[in-house]
């Protein structure tokens, strides 16, 4: 396991139409439209955010929680036609005992339906697995939340159970969520 590598510097994982890398604060604009949508936040806990200030403040948290080894956001950029931040991707729950990280992300309503969350889920996963050495990477998904569900789908993950009035999240409650996740040996059967 190389733990130590995910708070050595931020990652930069890369394909060909994507980037997922530390989000600065001159994504402002980008990132408060991804915090403003409602759309959003009827699948992630918390409500969508009103000031760009609020925002603002987000990204100092993320590089807060960074430097205290706690977890790690990253922004999701497309390349072309030009560079912009569409969405964050998070890697949080890090377990070095089990070698077991979860995953998250989030996207631009506007940019759903495009195969950018699949392709940012299946960049994260292979630089977690070939890179860090993760044997176990697992996701939470609301149970209403059918895209999310087929994004892990498509990236092999399997379905272990539906955690019944397993979490409470701020501003939905007591909820139901279903867990997926991934071993290192079947990524490398795929």
């Amino acid at each position: 396991m190389k733990f130590e590598l995910l708070y050595e510097s931020y990652p930069i994982i890369e394909s060909t139409e994507l980037i997922l890398k530390k989000i600065e604060e001159d994504d402002i604009n980008d990132f408060f439209e991804i915090h403003s949508d409602e759309i959003i936040y009827k699948y992630i806990p918390g409500k969508a955010k009103k000031n760009i200030n609020t925002v603002k403040n987000m990204i100092g948290h993320y590089e807060r929680d960074f430097n205290k080894k706690k977890m790690i956001f990253l922004g999701i950029y497309i390349k072309k036609p030009l560079p912009k931040l569409v969405g964050i991707a998070e890697i949080f729950d890090i377990d070095k005992k089990i070698s077991m990280v979860t995953i998250g992300y989030r996207l631009n309503p506007n940019y759903w339906g495009k195969g950018i969350a699949t392709e940012a889920t299946r960049r994260l996963t292979k630089y977690l697995i070939d890179e860090i050495e993760v044997n176990r990477i697992q996701a939470f998904v609301m149970t209403e939340n059918k895209k999310s569900e087929e994004v892990l789908i498509r990236n092999h993950f399997e379905y272990e159970g539906t955690i019944r009035q397993g979490q409470m999240w701020k501003e939905k409650g007591i909820i139901d969520l279903k867990l997926y996740s991934l071993l290192r040996e079947d990524f490398h059967n795929y």
